[in-house]
């Protein structure tokens, strides 16, 4: 590979320093950054940044992205309604028509509801005011302990600990793990109240790869939706997507609880990924996988 994969990790908040800023998914920007090719050069280049507005309303690199050069987009949905302006969805669809690889995640109950605007991108992921969950028996809190946020929110564990991943069979090529004993990633970080994504009826490029369980109601839920490329009714053959239940598998509270988090996180954490160093690198695998296979390469 001659050319690192640009990479733009991207929220959809502004810059605040207690909050789930960009600034928080420090060790995921210094891992992407040290990632090498089979020749030594950088694997990727990565800009990271917080929403900002112009006088539209416009984030200036989103409301651009169809031109840009930017191979991959990592979205990270932490507004509650307002975190994406109808020039940014246009864009961010444009990007994705071009063959463009996107990664989208939030969280709990209406986190990053914004999403709705985005066509096909968005209907990945499930909400409480929207885009439901397709099976009701679902559309209720699960987990029980943080009175403040409602459904969905699937309770995998607390921050700072790990939860035991179920993979779909057969075994998607993003979990594969080499260093892994059992060959595949087992892993990834906990957090007490995710959000729910899937695969609506008529998404057949579309397949849950991964599945967590509550530890509270011990109903499974699925963590992660893989997208291949699709041609869509206009002839564009669309980039490959991935859809994540929540962005705490990414931030740094949920990699090294030491980093520390906003103050209005109450729930207390754990120690789970510091006690057991596969965790951590699992995520991190998974992290490497999701880079090549967005941009089409094989996972070896």
């Amino acid at each position: 590979m001659t050319q690192p994969i640009r990479i733009l990790l991207q929220t959809t908040i502004p810059t605040r320093e207690d909050d789930w800023s960009i600034a928080r998914f420090s060790l995921l920007q210094d891992y992407l950054a040290s990632l090498k090719d089979e020749t030594g050069n950088p694997l990727c280049e990565v800009i990271a940044r917080d929403r900002q507005t112009d006088a539209d309303g416009n984030d200036p690199v989103l409301s651009t992205l169809g031109n840009s050069d930017f191979d991959q987009l990592w979205l990270f949905a932490l507004d509650v309604g307002d975190g994406l302006s109808e020039k940014d969805c246009a864009e961010i669809t444009a990007f994705h028509q071009q063959g463009k690889g996107i990664l989208t995640t939030r969280d709990h109950q209406d986190m990053g509801v914004c999403m709705c605007g985005l066509g096909t991108l968005g209907t990945f992921h499930f909400f409480q005011s929207k885009q439901q969950e397709l099976d009701e028996s679902r559309r209720c809190i699960d987990d029980i302990y943080t009175k403040t946020i409602s459904w969905p929110n699937y309770h995998s564990g607390r921050n700072g600990d790990y939860q035991r991943i179920t993979p779909i069979e057969p075994i998607h090529e993003l979990l594969k793990n080499p260093n892994s004993p059992s060959g595949r990633i087992e892993f990834f970080p906990a957090h007490p109240h995710e959000g729910a994504v899937g695969v609506p009826a008529d998404a057949n490029n579309a397949q849950v790869i991964a599945m967590g369980k509550s530890l509270v109601s011990g109903r499974p839920f699925n963590l992660a939706v893989a997208v291949e490329r699709t041609k869509d009714e206009q002839g564009n053959l669309l980039g490959r997507m991935v859809a994540q239940s929540t962005f705490h598998h990414f931030v740094d509270y949920n990699w090294d609880i030491e980093k520390g988090c906003p103050s209005f996180v109450s729930e207390p954490p754990g120690e789970g990924m510091k006690e057991n160093p596969q965790a951590l690198e699992d995520i991190k695998t998974y992290v490497r996988n999701v880079v090549l296979w967005l941009r089409g390469f094989s996972i070896e």
